[in-house]
Protein backbone atom coordinates (compact mmCIF):
# COMPACT_ATOMS: atom_id res chain seq x y z
CA UNK A 1 0.00 0.00 0.00
CA UNK A 2 1.03 3.49 -0.43
CA UNK A 3 3.58 5.02 2.44
CA UNK A 4 1.42 7.68 2.40
CA UNK A 5 -1.96 6.23 2.76
CA UNK A 6 -0.51 3.69 5.49
CA UNK A 7 1.33 6.74 7.41
CA UNK A 8 -2.30 8.92 7.39
CA UNK A 9 -3.93 5.65 9.10
CA UNK A 10 -1.27 5.39 11.06
CA UNK A 11 -1.66 9.04 12.42
CA UNK A 12 -5.83 8.26 12.90
CA UNK A 13 -5.71 5.49 14.90
CA UNK A 14 -3.26 7.29 16.91
CA UNK A 15 -4.96 9.99 17.68
CA UNK A 16 -8.12 7.86 18.11
CA UNK A 17 -5.98 5.86 20.89
CA UNK A 18 -4.90 9.21 22.72
CA UNK A 19 -8.52 10.96 22.49
CA UNK A 20 -9.73 7.95 24.08
CA UNK A 21 -7.20 7.36 26.83
CA UNK A 22 -7.55 11.45 27.40
CA UNK A 23 -11.16 11.31 27.97
CA UNK A 24 -10.56 8.70 30.67
CA UNK A 25 -7.42 10.00 32.37
CA UNK A 26 -8.81 13.66 32.34
CA UNK A 27 -10.60 12.83 35.40
CA UNK A 28 -7.42 11.68 37.43
CA UNK A 29 -6.39 13.19 40.65
CA UNK A 30 -3.23 14.76 41.33
CA UNK A 31 -1.96 12.03 43.41
CA UNK A 32 -1.95 9.88 40.45
CA UNK A 33 -1.09 12.46 37.91
CA UNK A 34 2.22 13.09 39.80
CA UNK A 35 2.48 9.34 40.56
CA UNK A 36 2.68 8.57 36.65
CA UNK A 37 4.89 12.14 35.89
CA UNK A 38 7.32 10.40 38.64
CA UNK A 39 7.94 7.17 36.84
CA UNK A 40 8.06 8.74 33.27
CA UNK A 41 10.71 10.62 34.40
CA UNK A 42 13.26 7.98 35.81
CA UNK A 43 12.33 5.62 33.07
CA UNK A 44 14.05 8.71 30.39
CA UNK A 45 16.50 9.52 33.03
CA UNK A 46 17.48 5.82 33.38
CA UNK A 47 18.13 5.81 29.40
CA UNK A 48 19.60 9.02 28.86
CA UNK A 49 22.98 7.83 27.97
CA UNK A 50 21.68 5.38 25.29
CA UNK A 51 19.28 7.71 23.50
CA UNK A 52 21.89 10.31 23.79
CA UNK A 53 23.96 8.19 21.62
CA UNK A 54 20.95 6.82 19.49
CA UNK A 55 20.32 10.13 18.64
CA UNK A 56 23.65 11.18 17.21
CA UNK A 57 24.12 7.74 15.84
CA UNK A 58 21.06 8.28 13.99
CA UNK A 59 21.24 11.72 12.97
CA UNK A 60 24.89 12.41 12.84
CA UNK A 61 24.28 15.93 14.83
CA UNK A 62 26.09 16.97 18.07
CA UNK A 63 27.67 15.43 21.08
CA UNK A 64 26.18 11.99 22.75
CA UNK A 65 27.53 13.62 25.51
CA UNK A 66 25.63 16.51 25.05
CA UNK A 67 22.42 14.88 24.19
CA UNK A 68 22.77 12.57 27.23
CA UNK A 69 22.38 16.07 29.33
CA UNK A 70 19.69 17.13 27.74
CA UNK A 71 17.83 13.96 28.04
CA UNK A 72 18.51 14.26 32.39
CA UNK A 73 17.58 18.36 31.88
CA UNK A 74 14.48 17.38 29.70
CA UNK A 75 13.38 14.64 32.99
CA UNK A 76 15.25 15.12 36.54
CA UNK A 77 15.47 18.82 35.77
CA UNK A 78 11.64 19.88 34.21
CA UNK A 79 10.15 17.09 37.18
CA UNK A 80 12.31 19.64 39.91
CA UNK A 81 10.45 22.25 38.49
CA UNK A 82 7.33 20.93 38.26
CA UNK A 83 7.23 19.65 41.61
CA UNK A 84 4.37 20.61 43.58
CA UNK A 85 2.90 21.98 40.44
CA UNK A 86 -1.45 21.66 40.73
CA UNK A 87 -2.69 20.79 37.17
CA UNK A 88 -5.57 18.83 38.50
CA UNK A 89 -8.81 19.59 39.71
CA UNK A 90 -9.47 22.55 42.04
CA UNK A 91 -5.67 24.72 42.21
CA UNK A 92 -6.94 27.52 43.72
CA UNK A 93 -8.89 30.00 45.25
CA UNK A 94 -8.91 33.70 45.98
CA UNK A 95 -8.07 34.87 49.10
CA UNK A 96 -12.14 35.80 50.24
CA UNK A 97 -13.02 32.57 48.49
CA UNK A 98 -14.89 34.85 45.88
CA UNK A 99 -13.34 33.24 42.57
CA UNK A 100 -11.98 29.33 42.37
CA UNK A 101 -9.08 28.26 39.64
CA UNK A 102 -10.25 24.73 37.96
CA UNK A 103 -7.78 23.32 35.25
CA UNK A 104 -9.30 21.13 32.84
CA UNK A 105 -6.77 19.58 29.93
CA UNK A 106 -6.75 21.20 26.68
CA UNK A 107 -7.18 17.75 25.62
CA UNK A 108 -4.81 15.99 22.24
CA UNK A 109 -1.28 16.98 21.73
CA UNK A 110 -0.07 16.86 17.98
CA UNK A 111 3.60 17.06 19.03
CA UNK A 112 6.37 18.10 16.08
CA UNK A 113 10.25 16.99 17.48
CA UNK A 114 13.12 18.54 15.56
CA UNK A 115 15.91 16.04 14.41
CA UNK A 116 18.65 18.59 16.48
CA UNK A 117 17.12 17.63 19.78
CA UNK A 118 14.77 14.72 19.10
CA UNK A 119 15.02 12.77 22.15
CA UNK A 120 14.91 15.66 25.21
CA UNK A 121 11.91 17.39 22.79
CA UNK A 122 10.08 13.84 22.80
CA UNK A 123 11.10 13.58 27.04
CA UNK A 124 10.01 17.24 27.79
CA UNK A 125 6.53 16.87 25.61
CA UNK A 126 5.02 13.77 26.76
CA UNK A 127 6.00 14.72 30.54
CA UNK A 128 4.39 18.50 30.55
CA UNK A 129 1.37 16.82 28.63
CA UNK A 130 0.93 14.36 31.22
CA UNK A 131 1.46 16.79 34.16
CA UNK A 132 -1.43 18.54 32.23
CA UNK A 133 -3.22 15.47 31.82
CA UNK A 134 -3.38 15.52 28.27
CA UNK A 135 -3.04 12.62 25.79
CA UNK A 136 0.18 13.22 23.05
CA UNK A 137 0.53 12.18 19.47
CA UNK A 138 4.63 12.68 18.13
CA UNK A 139 5.52 13.46 14.84
CA UNK A 140 9.55 12.70 14.55
CA UNK A 141 11.43 14.30 11.96
CA UNK A 142 12.70 11.95 9.36
CA UNK A 143 16.09 11.44 10.29
CA UNK A 144 15.44 11.06 13.77
CA UNK A 145 12.45 8.29 13.55
CA UNK A 146 14.08 5.58 15.66
CA UNK A 147 15.51 7.51 18.52
CA UNK A 148 12.07 9.40 18.77
CA UNK A 149 9.80 6.91 18.72
CA UNK A 150 12.42 4.41 21.32
CA UNK A 151 12.67 7.68 23.97
CA UNK A 152 8.33 7.95 23.29
CA UNK A 153 8.35 4.20 23.98
CA UNK A 154 10.12 4.14 27.37
CA UNK A 155 7.85 7.10 28.38
CA UNK A 156 5.07 5.78 27.39
CA UNK A 157 5.57 2.08 28.89
CA UNK A 158 6.37 3.82 32.07
CA UNK A 159 3.53 5.47 32.11
CA UNK A 160 0.73 2.56 31.56
CA UNK A 161 3.37 0.67 34.11
CA UNK A 162 2.21 3.52 36.79
CA UNK A 163 -1.35 3.70 35.93
CA UNK A 164 -1.99 5.55 32.84
CA UNK A 165 -4.56 4.59 30.29
CA UNK A 166 -2.84 2.45 27.11
CA UNK A 167 -2.39 4.58 23.70
CA UNK A 168 -2.53 8.25 25.77
CA UNK A 169 1.55 8.64 24.81
CA UNK A 170 2.33 7.98 21.12
CA UNK A 171 4.38 8.06 18.01
CA UNK A 172 4.15 8.07 14.38
CA UNK A 173 6.29 6.27 12.28
CA UNK A 174 6.28 2.64 13.74
CA UNK A 175 4.32 1.42 11.09
CA UNK A 176 4.71 -0.03 7.41
CA UNK A 177 4.25 3.42 5.81
CA UNK A 178 6.93 4.84 8.59
CA UNK A 179 6.07 9.19 8.58
CA UNK A 180 5.45 10.89 6.26
CA UNK A 181 4.17 14.82 5.34
CA UNK A 182 1.06 13.84 4.82
CA UNK A 183 0.73 11.46 7.94
CA UNK A 184 1.64 14.49 9.75
CA UNK A 185 -0.86 16.80 8.21
CA UNK A 186 -3.65 14.54 8.93
CA UNK A 187 -2.09 14.14 12.55
CA UNK A 188 -2.29 18.15 12.62
CA UNK A 189 -5.64 18.18 10.85
CA UNK A 190 -7.64 15.44 12.75
CA UNK A 191 -10.72 16.37 14.23
CA UNK A 192 -9.48 15.07 17.81
CA UNK A 193 -7.01 16.90 17.73
CA UNK A 194 -6.90 20.19 20.18
CA UNK A 195 -3.32 21.72 20.60
CA UNK A 196 -0.07 21.52 18.75
CA UNK A 197 3.32 21.92 20.00
CA UNK A 198 5.44 22.72 16.81
CA UNK A 199 9.48 22.59 17.27
CA UNK A 200 10.95 22.25 14.44
CA UNK A 201 11.95 23.61 11.30
CA UNK A 202 10.71 27.48 9.87
CA UNK A 203 8.60 25.33 7.35
CA UNK A 204 6.61 22.79 9.51
CA UNK A 205 5.99 25.56 12.09
CA UNK A 206 4.37 27.64 9.92
CA UNK A 207 2.61 24.75 8.80
CA UNK A 208 1.19 23.69 12.54
CA UNK A 209 -0.22 27.44 12.26
CA UNK A 210 -2.18 26.97 9.43
CA UNK A 211 -4.30 23.84 10.56
CA UNK A 212 -6.98 25.92 12.20
CA UNK A 213 -5.86 24.53 16.01
CA UNK A 214 -4.46 26.78 18.82
CA UNK A 215 -0.67 25.80 17.82
CA UNK A 216 2.46 27.38 20.34
CA UNK A 217 5.16 27.24 17.95
CA UNK A 218 8.72 28.31 17.98
CA UNK A 219 11.04 30.86 15.64
CA UNK A 220 14.56 30.81 14.62
CA UNK A 221 17.40 31.59 17.05
CA UNK A 222 20.06 33.16 15.74
CA UNK A 223 21.46 34.31 19.20
CA UNK A 224 23.56 37.53 19.19
CA UNK A 225 25.51 37.96 22.58
CA UNK A 226 26.95 41.04 23.60
CA UNK A 227 29.94 41.94 25.45
CA UNK A 228 29.98 45.30 26.99
CA UNK A 229 33.21 47.20 28.55
CA UNK A 230 31.80 46.40 32.02
CA UNK A 231 31.47 42.88 31.99
CA UNK A 232 33.90 40.30 33.21
CA UNK A 233 35.53 39.55 29.82
CA UNK A 234 37.62 35.97 30.63
CA UNK A 235 33.61 34.56 31.62
CA UNK A 236 31.98 36.10 28.97
CA UNK A 237 34.80 34.35 27.09
CA UNK A 238 34.23 30.94 28.99
CA UNK A 239 30.01 31.44 28.55
CA UNK A 240 30.26 31.91 25.26
CA UNK A 241 32.59 28.89 24.05
CA UNK A 242 30.19 26.73 26.31
CA UNK A 243 27.36 27.73 24.53
CA UNK A 244 28.39 27.31 21.18
CA UNK A 245 30.15 23.76 21.55
CA UNK A 246 27.60 22.64 23.20
CA UNK A 247 25.84 20.22 20.94
CA UNK A 248 27.70 21.40 18.46
CA UNK A 249 25.49 24.61 17.99
CA UNK A 250 22.30 22.73 17.36
CA UNK A 251 19.94 24.67 20.72
CA UNK A 252 18.05 27.01 18.49
CA UNK A 253 19.37 29.21 21.85
CA UNK A 254 23.02 29.02 21.16
CA UNK A 255 24.99 32.13 20.81
CA UNK A 256 25.57 33.14 16.87
CA UNK A 257 27.52 36.20 17.13
CA UNK A 258 29.26 37.84 19.39
CA UNK A 259 28.97 41.71 19.42
CA UNK A 260 32.01 43.40 21.11
CA UNK A 261 32.57 46.51 22.87
CA UNK A 262 35.29 48.20 20.84
CA UNK A 263 37.27 48.79 24.23
CA UNK A 264 37.48 45.33 24.79
CA UNK A 265 37.35 43.92 21.17
CA UNK A 266 41.11 42.48 21.04
CA UNK A 267 40.70 40.93 24.99
CA UNK A 268 37.78 39.41 24.30
CA UNK A 269 38.73 38.14 20.90
CA UNK A 270 42.23 36.84 23.34
CA UNK A 271 40.37 35.28 25.45
CA UNK A 272 38.22 33.06 23.51
CA UNK A 273 41.45 31.60 21.58
CA UNK A 274 42.54 31.02 24.34
CA UNK A 275 39.82 28.70 25.38
CA UNK A 276 39.86 26.79 22.19
CA UNK A 277 38.05 29.14 19.51
CA UNK A 278 39.95 29.26 16.48
CA UNK A 279 39.53 32.88 15.04
CA UNK A 280 39.31 32.33 11.41
CA UNK A 281 41.65 34.42 8.72
CA UNK A 282 39.76 36.89 5.95
CA UNK A 283 40.83 33.86 3.64
CA UNK A 284 39.02 31.20 5.96
CA UNK A 285 36.39 33.01 6.54
CA UNK A 286 36.09 33.66 2.78
CA UNK A 287 35.91 29.64 2.86
CA UNK A 288 32.99 29.47 5.41
CA UNK A 289 31.35 31.42 3.99
CA UNK A 290 31.34 29.43 0.84
CA UNK A 291 30.13 26.39 2.33
CA UNK A 292 27.17 27.73 4.42
CA UNK A 293 25.25 29.04 1.55
CA UNK A 294 26.52 27.57 -1.80
CA UNK A 295 24.42 28.61 -4.34
CA UNK A 296 22.39 30.89 -2.16
CA UNK A 297 21.07 27.82 -0.26
CA UNK A 298 21.92 27.12 3.45
CA UNK A 299 24.01 23.64 3.80
CA UNK A 300 22.30 21.45 6.40
CA UNK A 301 25.28 19.34 5.67
CA UNK A 302 26.94 21.88 8.51
CA UNK A 303 24.53 21.00 11.20
CA UNK A 304 25.41 19.90 14.54
CA UNK A 305 29.10 19.01 12.93
CA UNK A 306 32.41 20.14 14.93
CA UNK A 307 34.81 22.86 13.91
CA UNK A 308 37.71 20.34 12.65
CA UNK A 309 34.67 18.41 10.79
CA UNK A 310 33.66 22.20 8.76
CA UNK A 311 36.41 23.54 8.41
CA UNK A 312 37.56 20.16 6.59
CA UNK A 313 34.26 20.97 4.10
CA UNK A 314 35.33 24.12 3.64
CA UNK A 315 39.37 23.47 2.98
CA UNK A 316 41.25 24.27 5.93
CA UNK A 317 42.40 22.94 8.82
CA UNK A 318 41.85 23.36 12.61
CA UNK A 319 42.95 21.24 15.59
CA UNK A 320 41.10 18.60 17.21
CA UNK A 321 40.53 20.62 20.43
CA UNK A 322 38.69 23.51 18.65
CA UNK A 323 35.76 24.68 20.02
CA UNK A 324 34.03 27.24 17.63
CA UNK A 325 35.04 29.10 14.33
CA UNK A 326 35.06 32.63 15.08
CA UNK A 327 35.11 35.30 12.04
CA UNK A 328 35.20 39.10 12.08
CA UNK A 329 32.18 40.08 10.03
CA UNK A 330 30.59 43.75 9.76
CA UNK A 331 27.72 42.94 7.87
CA UNK A 332 24.50 41.45 8.62
CA UNK A 333 21.95 40.04 5.92
CA UNK A 334 21.21 37.51 3.20
CA UNK A 335 24.59 38.90 1.39
CA UNK A 336 26.72 37.89 4.35
CA UNK A 337 25.96 33.89 5.34
CA UNK A 338 28.33 34.42 8.43
CA UNK A 339 25.25 36.44 10.41
CA UNK A 340 22.67 33.79 9.50
CA UNK A 341 21.58 30.90 12.00
CA UNK A 342 23.63 27.71 11.08
CA UNK A 343 23.03 25.39 13.87
CA UNK A 344 26.76 25.27 14.12
CA UNK A 345 29.57 25.79 16.42
CA UNK A 346 30.34 28.88 13.78
CA UNK A 347 30.50 32.60 15.60
CA UNK A 348 30.35 35.87 14.19
CA UNK A 349 32.20 38.63 15.92
CA UNK A 350 31.52 42.02 15.25
CA UNK A 351 32.60 45.18 16.96
CA UNK A 352 30.91 48.19 18.20
CA UNK A 353 31.70 51.28 20.26
CA UNK A 354 29.69 51.68 23.03
CA UNK A 355 26.55 49.78 24.16
CA UNK A 356 24.26 51.94 22.12
CA UNK A 357 26.32 50.87 19.41
CA UNK A 358 25.98 47.60 20.50
CA UNK A 359 21.67 47.22 20.98
CA UNK A 360 21.78 48.52 17.31
CA UNK A 361 23.82 45.95 15.88
CA UNK A 362 22.16 42.98 18.15
CA UNK A 363 18.84 44.33 16.67
CA UNK A 364 19.86 43.88 13.20
CA UNK A 365 21.04 40.52 13.90
CA UNK A 366 17.76 39.31 15.42
CA UNK A 367 15.77 41.12 12.87
CA UNK A 368 17.95 39.40 10.22
CA UNK A 369 16.45 35.88 11.90
CA UNK A 370 16.34 35.12 15.46
CA UNK A 371 13.15 38.20 16.29
CA UNK A 372 11.65 37.44 19.42
CA UNK A 373 14.13 34.45 20.57
CA UNK A 374 16.89 35.11 23.00
CA UNK A 375 19.92 37.59 23.54
CA UNK A 376 22.88 37.13 26.09
CA UNK A 377 24.00 40.54 27.16
CA UNK A 378 27.51 40.09 29.52
CA UNK A 379 27.47 43.49 31.64
CA UNK A 380 27.62 44.66 35.19
CA UNK A 381 26.09 48.09 34.56
CA UNK A 382 22.62 48.19 35.77
CA UNK A 383 21.57 50.87 32.90
CA UNK A 384 23.04 48.97 30.34
CA UNK A 385 21.47 45.26 31.14
CA UNK A 386 17.77 47.89 31.73
CA UNK A 387 18.53 49.15 28.79
CA UNK A 388 18.52 46.26 26.61
CA UNK A 389 15.62 44.86 28.23
CA UNK A 390 13.69 47.66 27.16
CA UNK A 391 14.90 47.87 23.62
CA UNK A 392 15.64 44.28 22.81
CA UNK A 393 12.90 42.52 20.27
CA UNK A 394 13.97 38.92 22.52
CA UNK A 395 11.62 37.71 24.85
CA UNK A 396 14.93 35.79 27.02
CA UNK A 397 17.44 38.40 27.53
CA UNK A 398 19.81 36.46 29.86
CA UNK A 399 22.42 37.83 31.80
CA UNK A 400 26.00 37.01 32.27
CA UNK A 401 25.27 33.53 31.93
CA UNK A 402 25.70 31.06 28.55
CA UNK A 403 22.91 31.64 26.27
CA UNK A 404 21.78 28.19 25.38
CA UNK A 405 21.61 26.64 28.23
CA UNK A 406 19.96 29.58 30.95
CA UNK A 407 17.54 30.03 27.93
CA UNK A 408 16.51 27.36 28.34
CA UNK A 409 16.51 27.11 32.31
CA UNK A 410 19.51 25.27 32.88
CA UNK A 411 21.30 27.97 34.32
CA UNK A 412 18.78 30.18 34.93
CA UNK A 413 15.62 30.61 36.66
CA UNK A 414 13.69 30.44 33.87
CA UNK A 415 11.14 26.97 33.63
CA UNK A 416 12.89 24.40 32.16
CA UNK A 417 11.50 23.85 28.43
CA UNK A 418 12.78 22.39 24.81
CA UNK A 419 9.94 24.87 23.93
CA UNK A 420 10.30 28.90 23.66
CA UNK A 421 7.89 31.25 22.58
CA UNK A 422 9.46 34.18 20.68
CA UNK A 423 6.23 36.18 21.17
CA UNK A 424 3.85 37.96 18.84
CA UNK A 425 7.16 39.58 17.13
CA UNK A 426 8.12 36.20 16.41
CA UNK A 427 5.01 34.93 15.06
CA UNK A 428 3.94 32.77 18.45
CA UNK A 429 1.12 33.67 20.89
CA UNK A 430 3.40 32.89 23.69
CA UNK A 431 6.61 34.17 24.88
CA UNK A 432 6.98 32.27 27.47
CA UNK A 433 8.91 29.09 27.97
CA UNK A 434 5.98 26.76 27.37
CA UNK A 435 5.02 24.44 30.57
CA UNK A 436 2.20 22.12 31.29
CA UNK A 437 -0.51 25.18 32.29
CA UNK A 438 0.15 26.15 28.75
CA UNK A 439 -1.76 22.81 28.40
CA UNK A 440 -4.39 23.18 30.42
CA UNK A 441 -7.47 25.28 30.07
CA UNK A 442 -8.28 26.94 33.94
CA UNK A 443 -12.08 27.49 34.31
CA UNK A 444 -13.18 30.15 36.82
CA UNK A 445 -15.62 29.72 39.55
CA UNK A 446 -17.29 33.03 40.31
CA UNK A 447 -19.17 34.11 43.92
CA UNK A 448 -21.31 37.54 43.62
CA UNK A 449 -19.61 40.42 45.53
CA UNK A 450 -21.69 42.65 44.43
CA UNK A 451 -25.63 41.92 44.72
CA UNK A 452 -27.65 43.84 42.64
CA UNK A 453 -31.56 43.05 43.33
CA UNK A 454 -33.72 43.00 46.37
CA UNK A 455 -33.00 42.60 50.10
CA UNK A 456 -33.74 38.96 49.70
CA UNK A 457 -30.76 38.87 46.54
CA UNK A 458 -28.90 40.28 48.52
CA UNK A 459 -29.00 38.14 51.60
CA UNK A 460 -28.57 35.45 49.89
CA UNK A 461 -25.29 36.87 47.87
CA UNK A 462 -24.11 37.68 51.65
CA UNK A 463 -24.68 34.14 52.58
CA UNK A 464 -22.95 32.48 49.07
CA UNK A 465 -19.68 35.00 49.65
CA UNK A 466 -19.65 33.91 53.39
CA UNK A 467 -19.90 30.33 51.90
CA UNK A 468 -17.10 31.11 49.90
CA UNK A 469 -15.09 32.61 52.26
CA UNK A 470 -15.49 29.25 54.74
CA UNK A 471 -14.75 26.80 51.72
CA UNK A 472 -11.70 29.14 51.30
CA UNK A 473 -11.21 29.06 55.34
CA UNK A 474 -11.51 25.04 55.19
CA UNK A 475 -8.89 24.70 52.93
CA UNK A 476 -6.34 26.69 54.58
CA UNK A 477 -6.56 25.32 57.45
Amino acid sequence: MDADLLSIQDARDAVHAAHVATKQFKTADQATVDRIVAAMVEAGAAEAKRLGQMAHDETGFGKPESKEQKNLFATRTLAARMEGMKTAGVIAKSDDGSVWTVASPMGVVAALVPSTNPTATAFYKAIISVKARCGIVMSPHPSAVRCTIEATRVVAEAAVAAGAPEGLIACLGGGEGGVTLAGTNALLEHSKTDVILATGGGPMVRAAYSKGKPAYGVGSGNVPAYVDRSANVEKAAADILTGTSFDWGTLCSTERSVVADAPIRQRLLDALRQRGGHVCSADEAAKLRAIIKPGGRFNAGIVGKSPRRIAEMAGFSVPESARALIAEVDAVGPDEPLSMETLSPILSFYAADGWENGCARCIEILEFGGIGHTLALHATSDRVIEQFALRKPSMRIVVNTVAALGSVGMTTALFPAMTLGPGTVGGSITSDNVTPMHLVNLKRVAFETAPLNDDAGQALAAASGRRGADRARESAA
